[in-house]
């Protein structure tokens, strides 16, 4: 075994072509608006910050909000896994220092029903594996007062996930 291989410095057989597909994918999203391209990551970046509030971003929640990225912007499922998969990395990386940056850049250019949106698309991604946690619903109106978003509306969409909120659930007895 070669010391590059040991250490995952080595290319693998077929990377020349991962990176041309990378590079295609690329090139679909600089098509995008520069203002469209903006609101499509910060929105994936706030998805992937409440996403992450638990420490733990699963499969379901990921899948989640691959699909919600589609959804809102139009992406073909590659693009739209390339930007959650940027989002993720870039969270779990600059969390603690870009959460409220990204989210105000967010609101500034967000109308009020695309932010109330974004708040049930949180709601839903953490809702993914049947359990908002109380750190993620937390987490979640944190961003809702970074948006100044009215109480009443984040209670309204909270209100549609009750039966997902940890903190609402029967404790388990074991037994």
């Amino acid at each position: 075994m070669s010391i590059l291989k040991y250490l995952g410095l080595e290319k693998p057989q077929g990377a020349a072509a991962e990176t041309e597909t990378v590079r295609k994918i690329a090139a679909e999203l600089d098509r995008l608006e520069p203002e469209s391209a903006r609101y499509i990551a910060a929105f994936a970046y706030i998805l992937s910050r409440v996403a992450r509030a638990d420490l733990v971003i699963s499969a379901e929640e990921t899948r989640v909000m691959e699909r919600i990225v589609m959804e809102r912007s139009g992406l073909p499922e590659p693009q739209a896994v390339l930007v959650v998969q940027i989002a993720k990395t870039q969270t779990a990386l600059l969390g603690g220092t870009e959460n409220y940056l990204v989210t105000r850049e967010f609101g500034r250019s967000a109308s009020a029903e695309q932010k109330l949106q974004l708040i049930d698309c949180l709601f839903a991604v953490c809702a993914a594996d049947d359990n908002i946690s109380a750190v993620e619903d937390n987490e979640i109106r944190q961003v809702a007062d970074e948006l100044r978003i009215e109480r009443r509306d984040l209670i309204a969409i909270r209100s549609r996930y009750r039966q997902f909120l940890g903190v609402l659930k029967k404790p388990e007895t074991g037994g």
